[in-house]
Parts: C-alpha cells; sequence; structure tokens
C-alpha cells in the first residue's frame, strides 16, 4: 500500500510545503469553525425535543422531521453551491450562505407552528451547506492524499467539540430559558462565523483555476462521479455510516428520555461523552497516517461500529440495556466513525481533479445528508409514531451492515482495478 506524502499546495498551484504551522492552524480553526456549525444546528436543540413537540403541539415524529428537513435541505444546497464555488470561487457563495443561515435562525426563534418550523429548518439546511461543501473544497484545493487525511482528521478534532458541546449546552440553555433560546444563540454563532471568514479567509480558488459549468457540464460531470467506482464507493459508504450515526442522534433524545428516564440534562451528558469517542477515533486515524493505509483505517472503523451496533442489539435482546451500558456503546460506535469519516471523505476527494472538487464535495455531501437523513427517520415509523430502543438497532444495524458491503463491494474492487 502506498501513501501520499504531506504536500500541501498554494492556491495558485505551487508546492507550499513550507506553509507556516501556524498558518494550517489558523485555516482548521476557520475551516473547522464553519464545518461545525452545520453540527450545532442539528445537536443544540436535541434535549429541548420533547418540551417543543409540547409546545408545538405536534407529535415526536413531526419535531424530528425538522432534523430530516435540514439533511434535506443540506443535501440540496450542496448540490448547487459546490458548483457554484467551482465557477465563482470559494469565498463570495460561503459568505451568502453564512449570511442566509444567520437570518434563518434568529427567524427559528418566532416560529408559531412546527410546519413553518420545518420550512425554515430547510432553510437553514440550504444555507448551511455552504460552510460543509466549500470548506472540504477548500482542502482538495490546498492538499492531497495523505496530506487531506491528515488535515481532516484535525479538522474533525475542532468539528466534533460542536456535537460534543452543543446538546450540553443545549440542556443548560433549557434551563435559563425556552427552547427558542437556542436557536438565538446560534444566530449570534453563525453572525461570527461570517466574521471569520470574512477576516481570516483568503479565496483558494484563483480565477484561472476556476471551471464555470452549463447545466450540461454540469450533469456531465455528476454522471461521471456517480459511475466511477472510485468515488462513489467511499462516497455511500461515508453516507451509509453517516445514517447510522444520525440515527442515534436524531433518536436518542426521545428514546432516553421517554423510554429510560433520563433527563435532558443528563442525556446532554450522555451524548457529550459519546463525541469524546467521535473526537478520540479522528486523532488515532491521524496517529496511524503513515503506519496504517486508508483504506484499512476505515475497514477498522467500519467493524468497530459493526461490533458496537450488534453489541447494542444483544443487550436489546436479552433486555439488559440500560442508560451506563448504552452510553459505552455508542462510544465505541461514535470512535469507530471517528475512523470512517475523514477516511472515506479524502478517499472520494482525492480520486478527482481540483477543478471538479466543489462538484465532487457537493455529491459526497448531498449524498451523505439525504441518505443520512432520509434512512434515520425510517426509525420513527413504528405503530405508535416514536421512535424506540428497537427501531434505532434495525436502522442502525442495517445501514452499518450496507455500508461495508459497499465499501468492500464497491471501493476495494475500484481502487484495486485503477491500480492494476
Amino acid at each position: 500500500m502506498t501513501h501520499t506524502v504531506l504536500r500541501p499546495r498554494s492556491a495558485d498551484g505551487a508546492d507550499a510545503s513550507a506553509r507556516p504551522r501556524r498558518s494550517v492552524a489558523l485555516l482548521v480553526l476557520v475551516l473547522g469553525t464553519l464545518t461545525a456549525t452545520g453540527p450545532l444546528a442539528t445537536d443544540l436543540y436535541l434535549p429541548a425535543f420533547p418540551q417543543i413537540a409540547a409546545d408545538l403541539g405536534a407529535s415526536e415524529a413531526r419535531i424530528q422531521l425538522t432534523l430530516t428537513a435540514v439533511m434535506v435541505g443540506m443535501a440540496v444546497g450542496q448540490m448547487v453551491i459546490g458548483p457554484m464555488s467551482d465557477a465563482w470561487g470559494r469565498r463570495r457563495p460561503l459568505l451568502i450562505g453564512v449570511a442566509v443561515f444567520t437570518v434563518a435562525s434568529f427567524l427559528c426563534v418566532l416560529v408559531p407552528s412546527a410546519g413553518v418550523f420545518v420550512v425554515l429548518r430547510f432553510v437553514q439546511g440550504v444555507a448551511g451547506a455552504a460552510g460543509a461543501v466549500i470548506s472540504r473544497a477548500v482542502v482538495r484545493d490546498l492538499f492531497d492524499g495523505d496530506a487531506a487525511a491528515r488535515f481532516f482528521s484535525r479538522l474533525m478534532l475542532v468539528v466534533g467539540l460542536a456535537p460534543m458541546l452543543g446538546p450540553i449546552l443545549g440542556g443548560q440553555l433549557l434551563l435559563l430559558g425556552p427552547w427558542q433560546l437556542s436557536f438565538a444563540v446560534l444566530g449570534v454563532v453563525s453572525a461570527v462565523s461570517f466574521v471569520v471568514v470574512l477576516v481570516g479567509l483568503p479565496e483558494s480558488l484563483p480565477a484561472h483555476r476556476r471551471s464555470p459549468q452549463s447545466p450540461s457540464v454540469l450533469l456531465a460531470t455528476v454522471g461521471r462521479l456517480l459511475r466511477d467506482p472510485r468515488f462513489i464507493g467511499p462516497t455511500l459508504t461515508l453516507a451509509l455510516s453517516f445514517a447510522m450515526m444520525f440515527t442515534y442522534i436524531s433518536a436518542f433524545s426521545f428514546v432516553s428520555q421517554n423510554e429510560f428516564g433520563a433527563s435532558a440534562q443528563q442525556f446532554s451528558v450522555m451524548f457529550a461523552v459519546n463525541t469524546v469517542g467521535m473526537i478520540l477515533g479522528t486523532q488515532v486515524n491521524a496517529a496511524l497516517i503513515g503506519r496504517v493505509g486508508t483504506s484499512r483505517r476505515l475497514l477498522a472503523g467500519l467493524a468497530g461500529a459493526l461490533a458496537a451496533v450488534a453489541a447494542m442489539a444483544v443487550l436489546g435482546v436479552a433486555g439488559l440495556a440500560g442508560l451506563v451500558s448504552l452510553t459505552a456503546v455508542f462510544f465505541v460506535m461514535m470512535f469507530s466513525v471517528g475512523l470512517v469519516f475523514p477516511n472515506a471523505t479524502t478517499l472520494a476527494i482525492s480520486s478527482q481533479p481540483a477543478s471538479v472538487a466543489g462538484t465532487a464535495s457537493a455529491l459526497v455531501g448531498s449524498l451523505q445528508f439525504a441518505l443520512g437523513g432520509g434512512l434515520a427517520a425510517t426509525a420513527g415509523l413504528t405503530a405508535t409514531g416514536e421512535a424506540s430502543l428497537a427501531s434505532m438497532t434495525v436502522v442502525m444495524l442495517s445501514t452499518g451492515v450496507v455500508a461495508a458491503l459497499v465499501f468492500v463491494g464497491v471501493a476495494l474492487r475500484g481502487h484495486a482495478r485503477s491500480a492494476a
């Protein structure tokens, strides 16, 4: 197994191996702030789900739909914003997206009904897609191979703080005021992100490297990406693994509080502990770069996640599931996806030229959030309309198994044929 050495590029394509560590750290911080906005938008209000359902007079399944709306919005937004950034550069679409996200966040404070809430969350998703898709494209502009994997692992360290701190902050905000306070805080964070981008993120795609695409050319590019096993294999692996994780994110607030009697604050602490697992996984991944191949690191993550979900199934069937045992299981699962996410992203994005990095990044994100949001929502399709530990387990185990099969059957074979 060969490895690409750490060799970052400057914006004009020249070698930038001598880039100061301080500038790399600043780039991690800026891109991490942008990428973390999406997870914060989903996790900050999770402890308030039961309260929101009661306040808006809606079912739990309807409130879970607000999470699905964000995922669908991010899927749609990335397919628009990604190609746009290939044609216009990275900064302009990013600033517009962050500005719209800020406005939508403050409007969520005023929602009169669950239906309006769902619509605004969709808008948030579309606008929030700018941070996710353009951050990945910027990394592709500047880094290759193992250098990209190392940077993505550093990025996940920053991004991981959002899902770790989000529910804790959300639970504490419920002690200070109603659930709407979470969206006011989210609006302030987004406004700060706008300033950070404006001041701290230079353009990484100069005009001579941009590739304006007509609709027909864009469709042809997307078609080629979908037919390329080196791209679509890791992308589907990432999307299905995200569906496994997002099922836990979207359903466990209800399950822990309604089925196991946890308080909003207890749920937020458990969620934070599990997120530490993901952060540790990404940093172990960074430490293994150069020693263990990218595909092997990814396979290890898939195996660990499947083992954790299988253990959850055994606990549920045996009637031994509790808050402590489930926290331990989810910790292992989150550690494992910390190995899956950066490596799957690296394999997919690095398989394509930088000229279509925005479009490739958009397709990665769109499939991730469309499949992740859509499949996770099926956990709530029970007779009562409420997610349960059993329904969570079925969805998570199914998506984890298919993710492993796709990676072995499509991605590995595609890379083997390419190497041959």
